[in-house]
């Protein structure tokens, strides 16, 4: 069974990651623990102009993130049947989070794109892009409204593990959402060919013949992973990954872009790669990173 952990600052923007992951929590029959972080320290100039009697901001704070977030999951629960647990923490954000999610086995985490706080900005954001860097627990990053179920998801296949437990954690959280696999096909020293003067219809057989190369792996994968021909779409165009996969999303009405992470550092920070970074910067639609 997955645990969900869903990580909010009470923003209007995070919202819908809140609602999607009460959706999944509801579709997989799994809990769902929602989580706020309140730094310390973070109001004390205004504690101090405050009379030495009043109670610490603090404690306010963690009373009234506490009433919003079960109000969140009242919410929640009527629109579905998954156990809900709400957690107030007082730390820095990025620790906070990795230390609930060590704590509650979190097999998901759940993330807006925009927000307050260590939300805000999450996409350009250095406190979001160290979470990414340092978990190597699944996380979905959600950019838009909940308006169904995630229907048709590309998957960016480079053949690694973690493209592969990207892939699998897919069918594991979206069964049911049409797949297309995408290789994006690069061609070794192309552009030195070009300079060196190797002509056109040499460098287009090469492509083609590592296009061909490309199809003939995705469609072992296919078959290796039992995917469902009337719902997998296979594509292996050549050019730049990042490019190809935002035009792609549009050609193909994609609702969910899936991608691999590359594994961990000596520092113990994951290494997004560029293709990931860019992603999330420039998609509009939600994107979800895995690691092997």
């Amino acid at each position: 069974m997955i645990r969900i952990l869903a990580a909010t600052d009470l923003s209007d923007a995070s919202r819908h990651a809140v609602d999607r992951a009460g959706r999944l929590a509801s579709e997989l029959g799994c809990p769902l623990h929602l989580m706020h972080v309140i730094t310390p320290g973070l109001f004390d100039d205004i504690q101090r102009l405050l009379a030495p009697d009043a109670p610490p901001l603090s404690l306010t704070l963690g009373n009234d993130a506490n009433r919003q977030l079960q109000k969140i999951a009242g919410e929640l629960a009527r629109a579905g049947d998954s156990a809900i647990d709400c957690r107030v923490v007082f730390g820095q954000p990025v620790d906070a989070l990795l230390e609930q999610a060590e704590a509650s086995a979190a097999d998901l985490l759940v993330v807006g794109s925009r927000g307050e706080g260590f939300l805000r900005q999450l996409t350009i954001g250095s406190t979001a892009l160290r979470l990414l860097r340092k978990t190597q627990r699944p996380t979905l990053v959600v950019k838009n409204p909940v308006a169904g179920r995630y229907r048709r998801a590309l998957v960016a296949m480079d053949f690694s593990p973690a493209a592969l437990a990207a892939l699998h954690l897919l069918r594991q959280i979206a069964p049911q959402a049409e797949l297309v696999l995408l290789h994006a096909v690069e061609i070794p020293f192309e552009r030195q060919m070009h300079y060196a003067g190797v002509n056109s219809d040499v460098i287009q057989q090469y492509r083609t013949q590592a296009q061909m190369k490309a199809m003939q792996q995705l469609r072992r994968l296919a078959d290796d992973e039992q995917l469902p021909e009337t719902t997998t779409h296979l594509l292996a165009p050549s050019g730049n990954p990042t490019d190809l996969i935002l035009e792609q999303i549009d050609v193909q009405d994609c609702d969910l872009i899936v991608v691999g992470k590359r594994g961990v550092h000596i520092v113990e920070e994951l290494l997004l790669g560029s293709t990931t970074k860019h992603l999330l910067i420039e998609a509009d639609t939600d994107i979800l990173i895995a690691s092997d």
